[in-house]
């Protein structure tokens, strides 16, 4: 019989002992978690309210709100709680329950990462199989694949984890319950087993990095081939800050789950932990959606009115027969003028057969 047979609770870590800090400790975590929850919340109304953002990159954009808000969540209040009442303990159950929501939703949001990377190839390189890459019913498929390997990835960490016999006591070096901090109150014999099962999700990690490298690697080609100096800035700017997100979520993910348990440096550890799990739910909607434009004024607009168009890929506005419009940094002349892009990459499938000629 297993020491752990006996722990019924753990202890967290304690941001400071004194009362004041803790108040101010709960006052700026509250902060944070509202940031959090306005942010992710008018991204989620905008995208679901406005019929023009139903689109693959915008579908992609509402479930990596949801797991923001989940993650968050996590996390965030129960620290909260401890501060507010000047306690440290949660527990076993709770702790079990909060290894398995946050591995979880970061792992879904890792994957969704990867799927938006291949989202932003197929626009910029291959724009005329768009439509036929990147259908509703692909898009949904995706997006179930990625919150799939995040429960599959989940359900190994948590069940080994939690099986394993605990010999060095209950508290946990950490604001919130997590696997390496909890793999330190192991038994030295079994502690080999969990290592092997984080090697092999560090495998599968490392294989959706090298694909989102890889893909960044032919988006920046495209991009330096186009021949449109305004097209290259809407590209780069919509692709930079998700390649941000992913450096973030690898360097700090990597380093608290890689790092061998004989090298602790528990203030590092802290700042690593806030980092990967409280600061991206916070700036992702900055950073990543609300920069853009389109997301932007249907958040002030509310609700748009309706616009017919071509499904999934562009909104249509009749306009004034011959009148030559820019969009996109291209002429457009022809009866169907004036067309709204999702994304500057979807210009030539959105518009063939639409309109007497091109002119660059």
């Amino acid at each position: 019989m297993s020491n752990s047979s006996s722990i019924t609770e753990f202890f967290l870590l304690a941001f400071t002992d004194t009362r004041e800090l803790q108040l101010l400790h709960f006052a700026l975590f509250l902060g944070i978690y509202l940031a959090a929850l306005l942010g992710n919340g008018l991204v989620l109304t905008a995208i679901a309210c406005n019929h023009r953002l139903h689109t693959p990159m915008y579908f992609f954009l509402l479930n990596f709100a949801l797991l923001d808000l989940g993650c968050i969540s996590t996390t965030v209040p129960k620290a909260m709680a401890n501060s507010l009442w000047d306690t440290r303990a949660i527990s076993y159950t709770g702790c079990a329950a909060q290894v398995f929501l946050f591995v979880f939703l970061f792992s879904a949001e890792y994957s969704l990462l990867t799927v938006m990377a291949y989202d932003h190839y197929v626009a910029i390189c291959k724009p005329l199989h768009y439509g036929s890459l990147l259908g509703s019913r692909a898009c949904a498929q995706m997006a179930a694949a990625a919150w799939g390997s995040g429960i599959l990835n989940a359900l190994l960490q948590t069940g080994n984890t939690f099986s394993l016999p605990l010999c060095q006591g209950n508290a946990v070096k950490q604001f919130f319950c997590e696997i390496p901090q909890i793999l330190k109150l192991s038994c030295s014999h079994s502690y080999l087993r969990e290592v092997g099962l984080v090697t092999v999700s560090a495998c599968f990690a490392s294989g959706c990095f090298v694909f989102i490298v890889l893909s960044y690697v032919q988006i920046i080609r495209a991009v330096l081939r186009m021949p449109s100096e305004q097209g290259q800035h809407k590209a780069f700017s919509t692709c930079l800050p998700h390649l941000a997100v992913v450096c973030l979520f690898v360097s700090t993910g990597a380093f608290s789950y890689l790092k061998p348990p004989s090298i602790s440096f528990p203030f590092l550890d802290l700042v690593v932990a806030v980092l990967y799990s409280v600061v991206p739910p916070v700036l992702n909607p900055l950073i990543y959606s609300l920069r853009n434009e389109e997301l932007l004024n249907s958040v002030k607009k509310g609700l748009s009115s309706h616009q017919p168009g071509l499904p999934a890929l562009c909104a249509l506005r009749q306009d004034s027969a011959g009148v030559q419009q820019v969009v996109g940094g291209y002429k457009i002349r022809g009866y169907f003028a004036n067309y709204t892009l999702n994304s500057p990459w979807d210009l030539r499938a959105c518009l063939q057969g639409y309109w007497e000629g091109v002119v660059a």
